[in-house]
């Protein structure tokens, strides 16, 4: 069955996010495919807000393994503690990072991409089985509103899908 976003796209940043995250919700509730779920988490969020990037990395045999994403080509794995995403991943928090090419180690997996900010999303037993990765063309792109959604976003996924 088809679906679709109902978002206006002149609201501010904050209302926007009021508004997909039930929708979201919505849209995964019922479908016990993960994958398929994260595809459209990405799609979801990619249309609403036009990231850059907007992906999955999962947690696999110590590292961080490319899932479903949207945008451009992306790095396949990413070892734990390395990188924006390892080390979210690592510390167990958000982190934004304003200029990527001031954080140390930055794995660029584009040359376009300016800002970033990556969500641990954990299991029902507090340990990070993925993070959430949204790259910017755009200096100083995300802030603690992006923080704030985008980790409720990580609970609804904590709570709606087997991860």
């Amino acid at each position: 069955m088809a679906k679709e976003l109902n978002i206006n796209q002149r609201l501010d940043k904050e209302s926007k996010y009021k508004d997909l995250l039930p929708q979201i919700k919505s849209l995964i509730e019922g479908e016990e495919n993960i994958i398929a779920n994260l595809a459209n988490i990405c799609a979801a969020l990619k249309q609403t807000f036009n990231f850059f990037w907007v992906g999955f990395y999962l947690v696999h045999n110590n590292e961080l393994v490319l899932g479903p994403f949207q945008g451009s080509i992306a790095c396949t794995r990413i070892p734990f503690g390395k990188g924006v995403c390892g080390t979210s991943w690592k510390e167990q928090k958000t982190i934004l990072v304003e200029d990527v090419d001031t954080f140390p180690g930055h794995i660029a997996c584009s040359s376009l991409s300016r800002s970033e900010i990556v969500v641990p999303v954990f299991n029902k037993n507090n340990v990070v089985t993925m993070v959430l990765d949204i790259d910017s063309d755009k200096f100083a792109d995300f802030d603690e509103t992006d923080q704030k959604y985008l980790e409720q976003l990580a609970f609804i996924i904590q709570n709606n899908l087997n991860v």
